[in-house]
């Protein structure tokens, strides 16, 4: 049976202006999965479906999550606000099915559900700022290098179009809105109107009439979306309008037209078309030809060159168009580095080439997992990739993926250890995972490395191996794994773990870590949950609050 995937766009939230074909997908669904904030504002229209909901920057594993719902035979929603196809799922889900290596007539199917997106609504709710030729730029540059953005900012401020910025503002991106307003004053006036629209048609709407040279002065977020008029864009009575052009050819306070109908499409009366006016471009064509002929049979040298001049100069200018269009762009490669498993020491051939590597636009920062993390801009991560490599690095990925972190493993009995962790590493590294799953792994019963405070605990001792499972790393109510099995053969350690891992990988929901995992399905691989929660009480303030 193939399951089906319902990418929907719900529109700003409410219920009215949700469609009713949106509203049906919804019901016919097994599965929900959405950002928590967009499954809160549909929860009156829900019934029995499983609800899979993650935090803002969760994208993937939402998509990742629904397509493996849908090959298992289920109908899976998918849900954006606005228009799933406009800053929306619907890109991610078919770039993940992709990956998968999907086709339309085989694979699972995907429907596209339209909604109302974020430009629609909240122009409806400032007058009619749209009315002309429009454009959308997001101003976040969390996917987007900042100076692409920068160049489609200066592209529609140039070509006189209505700006709608998307995710303008953020509590760690505050410049991103400052420098957008800097270029769009370079092409116009600093009275252009801007409307300022926070939640539309939410029980938290707010709508902010401005200026381009005073936009600044109000509050703007990431719920704000901003709308900022063109050249001809006027205020009225506190509603923006951009007018469509009818001026140029109607009367518009008047019944009687200047122009009958007939006459209305007449190139004389559009001098500023194409034709400029001009009655009948064909005509002009053959004239012209004519006259090149007529001028080729005189036999004019200079006539002659003039017009070999331009040929050539024309096919020049065509040639080196793709060029420009096939520049590569550079994009952030994002990758963890270190000397090894068991290894903690880094040489200065090492250290150099990182460095090189990384260069002045790149960033590292060192983590307490003894890894660096590294932030390349670079067209060609393959050999950022080779050069680490060939003295010696280990790469990994990073994000929601499986680490390996072991101790030094120091002399004497500890180090009969390192082969399974190696094997380990090698077989589980990087795997993609509902959440960043951490396994400890520590070489002797000391547990001095503090492998029983990962998410998965692996202890060496008398020649076996202990295992730990489920702590919670961070919160009031840390605490360690819980002891589940002592003594376990070293042969048979590392298809355990195998196991334990790819299990939470096909059952964990997205975003859902580990530990919380194993306290919903009660038991992993026969390892029954305990609750390890630490029962304390709070103290009261001394303020008695």
């Amino acid at each position: 049976m193939r399951g089906k995937l319902l990418v929907i766009g719900f529109g700003p939230g409410s219920f009215e202006h949700m469609t009713n074909r949106a509203m049906e997908a919804i019901k016919e669904s097994d599965y929900i999965i959405g950002y928590k904030t967009y499954v809160d504002l549909i929860k009156d229209y829900l019934t029995n479906q499983k609800i899979i909901s993650t935090g803002m920057s969760e994208e993937v594993s939402r998509a990742q999550a629904a397509v493996r719902y849908a090959e298992e035979g289920k109908t899976v929603a998918v849900i954006s606000s606005g228009d799933a196809g406009v800053y929306g799922m619907a890109g991610l889900v078919y770039e993940v099915l992709i990956e998968k290596g999907w086709k339309e007539a085989t694979g699972v199917s995907v429907e596209v559900i339209p909604g109302i997106s974020a430009i629609n609504s909240c122009a409806s709710l400032l007058g009619a700022p749209v009315m002309h030729d429009a454009c959308t730029i997001s101003l976040s540059d969390h996917l987007t290098p900042w100076n692409l953005i920068e160049k489609r900012i200066e592209a529609a401020a140039q070509a006189d179009f209505v700006v709608t910025f998307y995710n303008p503002k953020s509590g760690r991106r505050t410049r991103q809105i400052q420098e957008a307003q800097r270029i769009l004053l370079k092409y116009r006036s600093p009275s252009t109107p801007v409307g300022l629209v926070k939640s539309a048609y939410r029980d938290r709407q707010h709508v902010e009439i401005t200026d381009l040279e005073h936009m600044l002065d109000f509050d703007i977020g990431m719920l704000t979306t901003v709308v900022i008029g063109n050249s001809s864009t006027f205020l009225y009575d506190n509603k923006i309008i951009t007018p469509r052009g009818y001026q140029r050819k109607y009367t518009l306070n008047t019944t009687e037209q200047r122009l009958r109908p007939h006459e209305r499409l007449r190139h004389e009366n559009e001098p500023w078309a194409l034709h400029q006016g001009k009655n009948d471009s064909v005509t002009n064509v053959a004239v012209k030809e004519k006259r090149r002929l007529a001028t080729a049979a005189t036999g004019s040298s200079l006539e002659l060159a003039i017009e070999a001049l331009t040929k050539v100069e024309k096919k020049q200018t065509y040639d080196t168009t793709p060029a420009a269009v096939h520049h590569p762009v550079e994009s952030i490669f994002e990758f963890a580095v270190s000397p090894g498993i068991a290894n903690k020491k880094f040489t200065p051939t090492q250290l150099i080439t990182l460095a090189e590597v990384v260069g002045k636009k790149g960033s590292m920062e060192y983590t307490p997992h003894h890894q660096i993390y590294v932030k390349v801009p670079t067209a060609e991560p393959e050999d950022v990739t080779k050069k680490l490599t060939d003295v010696g690095f280990i790469l990994e990925p990073i994000g929601d993926v499986f680490q390996i972190k072991a101790c030094d493993f120091c002399e004497g009995e500890k180090k009969d250890s390192i082969p399974h962790a190696e094997k380990i590493h090698q077989k589980l590294s990087g795997l993609d995972l509902p959440k960043e799953l951490k396994l400890g792994f520590n070489g002797c019963g000391m547990a001095c490395f503090g492998a029983v405070n990962e998410d998965i605990g692996i202890v060496f001792r008398k020649g076996k191996f202990d295992l730990f499972l489920g702590a919670k790393t961070v919160g009031r109510t840390a605490h360690a794994g819980q002891p589940v099995a002592e003594g376990i053969e070293p042969d048979d350690i590392v298809e355990l773990i195998e196991n334990i891992v790819l299990e939470y990988k096909e059952k964990g929901h997205p975003n859902e870590r580990f530990f919380k995992y194993f306290k919903r399905v009660g038991k992993i691989q026969n390892f029954q949950y305990k609750d390890m929660t630490p029962k304390i009480e709070i103290e009261p303030a001394p303020c008695g609050d």
